[in-house]
């Protein structure tokens, strides 16, 4: 985690938000590459899940919404954690996650000498257990209270009761109000799913680990309504869209670059079930921190729209044509955490690489994902002839994919860094590409292209640029494109 961070910081992907004051408690802000790599992963989401569906449609909710909303979906009830206090240092911790930390310990038995203990172990010199605060070891923590993750706000401006509303703790309920007027503009049959991608503020006890969980974040979010009356392949319809959704989910993930070991599927025990759903399992990804959520895939059942039906007075109901009956959909909802997701891509990509003699850092991201498609570099930037090659060549390219022109160092050293942001292919402009008119000698038209994973290099003509791009950033593999093509020596760098 640490050498993500760091990464993060150095190449633009990810800053601590306000750092010029001290920064903000588990705020974060996107850089010029970090940016990127997350528009990156909602727009392949958008287009796998949208776009491409039949099934599918989209949605953009306001994140202010009215305060009955959130009564109705029993988050002002339920939306809580059990939260201690110690009265030393006035820190705030989850009650049921207390004893999953490290903890401090000034130890008797060794003139009081402070120590820090794994998370659920004795002290090995005198044997006791936890009591005192695990961040100060010095303060009593106060009894378990229930605290309330919402944000509030007021709408207006006065601030009273009556314009008390909440920062939305997820998307989904966007989705819900929004069922009816959905069904009715867009004319579609069960099943059918609405999409959203969009921010969600949850006021948490102990947020940290890097993006991991975090006060604001962004969500992409599925609610796939299906009919309870009816089945397929002789199951519920809404057990065998649950599964397809697990399955598909799980392949998405594996598609642009997560590793088969650190993904694993995890089922909800019955004790652990949110009060709407009859069954939920969540995709876990083996972060830097260990085993934890990266998705889950919930059967919300008919619950929330009968809520909010029973507390808007409205129907909010599907007309089943061959019954001839109004029916309540039940509800499958696939949720993703974009930032988690962005987590797991660079913690699955990063590599740590010896070329040489020297360490090479690289992020083997999927192209999709890349937050640059492609490099253009000049061989030697004090060649006016190279410079305006390279730079035509950037234009031209920019038009289709995300691309970046640097002369700043030597080639090397520019290779390096794009390998180290994840850049799949580098453009290099040489001396042999426009020729060197003081010597008599004319150009080839051909410019190098470097493959980052395997760093083979080869010449290809600048008139076959384009087309090339499009197969390697089409999904073609290099073998099959290289081949083609002649080689050219050494592209590690070194």
């Amino acid at each position: 985690m640490d050498a993500l961070v760091s990464l993060s910081k150095r190449r633009g992907f990810i800053f601590q938000s306000s750092e010029i004051y001290g920064g903000a408690g588990s705020c974060w802000d996107y850089g010029p590459l970090g940016v990127e790599l997350k528009q990156n992963i909602k727009r392949v989401w958008w287009r796998d899940y949208v776009q491409r569906r039949p099934d599918m449609m989209g949605l953009d909710a306001s994140i202010l919404m009215h305060p009955t909303v959130w009564k109705a979906s029993g988050h002002v009830d339920n939306f809580t954690d059990p939260m201690v206090d110690c009265l030393e240092c006035r820190r705030r911790f989850r009650a049921d996650k207390v004893d999953e930390t490290p903890w401090v310990h000034y130890c008797p038995a060794t003139k009081g000498n402070k120590f820090t203990i794994p998370a659920g172990e004795l002290c090995s010199h005198c044997a006791v257990t936890r009591t005192l605060c695990p961040e100060c070891g010095k303060g009593e923590l106060t009894p378990p209270r229930q605290f309330n993750l919402m944000f509030k706000t007021f709408m207006g401006p006065v601030e009273e009761d009556a314009s008390l509303t909440y920062l939305r703790p997820e998307t989904a309920q966007g989705i819900f109000v929004n069922f009816d007027n959905v069904l009715q503009s867009m004319r579609r049959k069960l099943p059918f799913g609405i999409a959203q991608i969009g921010k969600a503020f949850r006021n948490e006890i102990t947020p940290g680990n890097f993006i991991f969980r975090t006060r604001e974040f962004e969500q992409m979010e599925i609610e796939f309504f299906v009919n309870p009356l009816e089945t397929v392949d002789g199951r519920p319809a809404d057990e065998y869209w649950h599964e397809r959704w697990i399955e598909d989910s799980m392949a998405w993930f594996r598609r642009y670059g997560l590793s088969e070991e650190n993904l694993r599927l995890r089922e909800h025990a019955a004790d652990e079930l949110a009060h709407y759903a009859k069954r939920t399992a969540d995709i876990e990804y083996h972060f830097p921190i260990g085993w934890s959520e990266l998705m889950g895939i919930a059967n919300r059942t008919d619950f929330d729209l009968k809520q909010h039906a029973k507390f808007s007075g409205k129907a909010l109901t599907y007309f089943d044509e061959e019954r001839k009956e109004h029916v309540v959909p039940y509800v499958i909802e696939p949720s993703a955490g974009v930032d988690r997701a962005l987590l797991a891509f660079l913690a699955d990509a990063y590599r740590e690489e010896e070329v040489r003699g020297e360490k090479r850092v690289v992020l083997r991201l999927h192209p999709e994902l890349a937050p640059l498609k492609v490099a253009v570099l000049p061989l030697l930037k004090k060649r006016d002839d190279i410079v305006r090659t390279a730079h035509a060549i950037r234009d031209e390219l920019s038009k289709d994919w995300s691309v970046v022109y640097d002369d700043t160092a030597a080639i090397g050293r520019l290779y390096r860094r794009q390998d180290e942001v994840g850049t799949p292919y580098c453009v290099t402009v040489d001396v042999q590409t426009v020729g060197d008119q003081a010597k008599g000698e004319v150009g080839d038209g051909k410019v190098t292209i470097r493959d980052r994973d395997s760093m083979e290099q080869i010449r290809v003509p600048l008139d076959s640029l384009g087309s090339v791009f499009r197969e390697l950033l089409g999904g073609s593999a290099w073998a099959s494109v290289a081949g083609r093509f002649e080689r050219k020596g050494d592209g590690t760098g070194a």
